[in-house]
C-alpha cells in the first residue's frame, strides 16, 4: 500500500540518520573544525536570535530553514520569515536538510555546536553584546561570516546616523524606569541600562543588574517616565505574584508618561534595539496608551 511504503521509507530514513549520529558520536574527535563557507548557500537557523541576523542579511533562497519561533511576536524580523520553512533544533531534523552552515545562539542546547561540527557541518555562534558598541561589532562580525559584509556596514552606518541625531537633541536628563509584565527592571551592567542612556535619559533603577521593581522607593519617588516592554502581547501575561501585581507598580503605568517598547526590540542584542532607543528619545511625543 502507498501509505505503508511511505511509512517504511520514513522508518528507513530515520534509521539511517540514527546510524549516522551514532557513528558521529563514536568517531575520534577531530582537531580541526569545519570551515564556514565564504558565502554559505544552505543555511539553517536554530533559534529566534539567530533568525534575526539570517533574515536581515541573507536572501530567502539561501535559507533552508528557520527556528519555530521565527514568526512569533517577539521575533523582530517575523514578517520576513513568512513562507520560509522551520525546523526543530534536533540533530536528525537538521542534518537531513544537509546545510552548509548552521547559525545558532542557544538553539539545540549547550552541546549542539560541538556535535554538528563533529558531524562535519560548520556552526556560526551568535555572540552577545552588552552595550551599543558591542552590537555594532557583533553585527559586522555576523555579516562578514555570513558572506555579506556590506550589509553589516550599512546597518552600522544607519545606527551611527540615528545615534548622532539623538545626541544632537536637547538633553532632558529625565529618569526612566524599565518595567516588564513579570515585575522586573534593570540597572547598570545591562544592555537595557545602555539603551536608556543612549536615549539621553537617566536610569531610575540605581542598583545594578536585573532586579524586582523597587517598590519601597516608588512609595516616595517616581520616575519621569516608564519604559514598558513586552506589555503589547497577550503571550506576556502580567505576573500577579511578582512586583508587577502590587498597586504601587500598577500606579506607575497609570500615572506616569509611558513609552511602549515592543518586546522584539529588546529580546536579543541586535541593531533593532535602535527602535527602542528612538522611541525613548522621543518620549514626549508618545501617548500613554497602555
Amino acid at each position: 500500500m502507498p501509505n505503508d511504503f511511505g511509512m517504511r521509507r520514513g522508518q528507513i530514513k530515520q534509521a539511517l540518520i540514527i546510524s549516522f549520529l551514532w557513528l558521529c558520536a563514536c568517531a575520534p574527535q577531530s582537531t580541526s573544525l569545519p570551515l564556514i563557507p565564504k558565502k554559505p548557500m544552505r543555511i539553517v537557523s536554530l533559534d529566534f536570535c539567530a533568525d534575526q541576523f539570517v533574515l536581515k542579511m541573507i536572501d530567502p533562497e539561501r535559507i533552508l530553514a528557520l527556528s519555530p519561533d521565527a514568526e512569533k511576536s517577539f521575533s523582530y524580523m517575523r514578517e520576513s520569515a513568512i513562507g520560509i520553512p522551520s525546523v526543530r533544533p534536533t540533530a536528525e531534523d537538521v542534518l537531513v536538510l544537509q546545510p552548509d552552515l548552521i547559525v545558532r545562539s542557544y538553539g539545540g542546547g549547550p552541546n549542539a555546536a560541538a556535535f554538528f561540527e563533529r558531524a562535519g557541518v560548520p556552526v556560526l555562534n551568535v555572540g552577545w553584546a552588552g552595550d551599543i558598541e558591542g552590537i555594532k561589532t557583533l553585527t559586522l562580525d555576523m555579516a562578514e561570516k555570513l558572506g555579506e559584509p556590506k550589509k553589516g556596514e550599512a546597518i552600522v552606518s544607519d545606527m551611527n546616523a540615528k545615534l548622532k541625531a539623538i545626541k544632537s537633541m536637547p538633553s532632558s536628563k529625565k529618569e526612566a524606569l524599565y518595567m516588564t509584565p513579570t515585575g522586573v527592571t534593570s540597572g547598570e551592567g545591562s544592555l537595557i541600562h545602555e539603551m536608556i542612556l543612549a536615549a539621553g535619559l537617566d536610569n531610575f533603577q540605581k542598583q545594578s543588574g536585573w532586579r524586582p521593581l523597587p517598590l519601597e522607593r516608588l512609595v516616595t519617588e517616581e520616575p519621569d517616565l516608564v519604559a514598558a516592554a513586552f506589555f503589547e502581547s497577550s503571550e506576556n501575561n502580567k505576573d500577579f505574584w511578582s512586583a508587577m501585581g502590587h498597586p504601587i507598580a500598577k500606579k506607575q503605568l497609570i500615572d506616569r508618561p509611558s513609552v511602549e517598547l515592543q518586546g522584539a526590540w529588546t529580546s536579543c542584542s541586535g541593531w533593532f534595539l535602535m527602535d527602542a532607543i528612538e522611541a525613548l528619545a522621543n518620549y514626549e511625543e508618545a501617548k500613554n496608551d497602555l
